[in-house]
């Protein structure tokens, strides 16, 4: 058990229908530490270093444009083993298929076509929280 860092966005479409409170709330009932939190508007420089690896990808407009659709909460959070149980927390990817319970079975749902909207992002890995966090701190 590793004690580390993740970077958490609650993404416009969380921050629109009011779940600021509802994620860090459930950060801190699992005693995990919030190091720095900001709300911020994404710019187009973020997002291109953000998601790298999908910007060559014909679906990547999409999520520029949803990223920039209003504001974000990026929140720096540090525990041990942090990274997967906040994934665990946040549910699947797709909200029609995560559990409820989860940040996303609970507060998100599937809107069609188009980017999805679910809620949250937080880093995968250690590795992808120590590139993640300087983009947005």
């Amino acid at each position: 058990m590793a004690e580390e860092r993740t970077l958490i966005l609650v993404k416009p479409d969380g921050v629109a229908t009011g779940h600021i409170g509802d994620v860090i709330t459930r950060l801190e009932r699992r005693r995990f530490k919030i190091e720095a939190l900001k709300v911020t508007t994404a710019t187009t420089e973020q997002l291109r270093e953000h998601y790298k690896a999908l910007v060559g990808k014909p679906y990547y407009p999409g999520i520029e444009k949803f990223m920039q659709s209003g504001p974000l909460v990026a929140i720096i959070a540090s525990g041990t083993d942090i990274i997967e149980c906040f994934h665990k927390m946040a549910g699947a990817t797709n909200p029609a298929e995560a559990a409820v319970g989860t940040i996303r079975g609970d507060f998100g749902r599937a809107w069609g076509p188009g980017p999805i909207q679910n809620v949250v992002h937080s880093s995968d890995s250690q590795e992808s929280a120590e590139r993640e966090i300087p983009i947005w701190f």
